[in-house]
């Protein structure tokens, strides 16, 4: 009875943030473009649908955020390794890396604008950047956590370089490299948003700007919601992959 209850809990605790949400805007007597009514979000989500120009905008934003999410965690993935693989190497690019992060996405993103232009490459690029570094301390991490005794067997059972890596370090980091890439899927939506923040003619990001000109708050709402799901879809999917590859992991019942 309590597991079947632990399912419904994230459900009911939406249910009762939109009641509550819902109160607060009818109690509250603010006029809608300060806070709208969760029915108020609605038709204005239901008519975005029929329009579609929501549908068109979250493609936009999704194909950016997929394109980023890909290239950031393939390059962070194998500098990581190599890192993980050459002390020197780390010690040579280290200050780099740290001094990158240093630096606020939001700060350089209209410089790659500029260097990139107003299209969808530079979006994909400031989604790329924002994943990298979590990535790339996890896969550092992962690669180095293998225990040198599994290394010794796979000696003596003269393994070959390629073998190693994919037999053992894929298998055994898994665990830390799904965990940067669950870090690196929420964060690539923030980096695709910022990039259509600075300049972008369509996007969620586009209808943003658009709701807050033009003092559409339920629009705001609206894109929100959808950013929020996108976040959520990705977080799950890296779920879903950590259940699939790591059931070894998962305790026998």
């Amino acid at each position: 009875m309590k597991i079947s209850l632990s399912r419904w809990l994230g459900l009911l605790s939406i249910i009762l943030g939109i009641f509550a949400w819902g109160l607060i805007a009818h109690l509250s007597g603010l006029p809608r473009f300060i806070l709208p009514s969760p029915m108020d979000v609605w038709t204005r989500l239901l008519a975005s649908i029929a329009d579609g120009s929501l549908l068109y905008h979250t493609g936009i934003t999704l194909l950016e955020i997929t394109l980023g999410l890909l290239v950031g965690v393939t390059l962070a993935t194998m500098l990581g390794y190599t890192l993980a693989k050459s002390r020197s190497l780390e010690k040579i690019l280290s200050p780099y890396l740290v001094a990158s992060q240093a630096i606020p996405v939001v700060a350089i993103a209209p410089l790659l604008v500029i260097w990139l232009g107003h299209g969808m490459l530079s979006k994909v690029v400031i989604c790329a950047l924002i994943v990298f570094f979590p990535v790339l301390v996890n896969t550092v991490v992962g690669v180095r956590a293998v225990p040198h005794a599994l290394y010794d067997m796979m000696n003596s059972l003269r393994a070959t370089r390629l073998q190693v890596m994919l037999k053992l370090e894929v298998p055994a980091s898994l665990p830390v490299l799904l965990g940067g890439l669950r870090i690196g899927a929420t964060l690539s939506v923030i980096g695709a948003i910022v990039g259509e923040l600075v300049d972008a003619k369509e996007g969620l990001g586009f209808l943003l700007k658009v709701g807050d000109f033009q003092y559409d708050t339920s629009m705001v709402f609206v894109a929100v919601m959808m950013l929020v799901a996108l976040a959520l879809s990705l977080y799950g999917i890296v779920t879903l992959l950590e259940r699939r590859f790591l059931k070894w992991q998962q305790n026998p019942s």
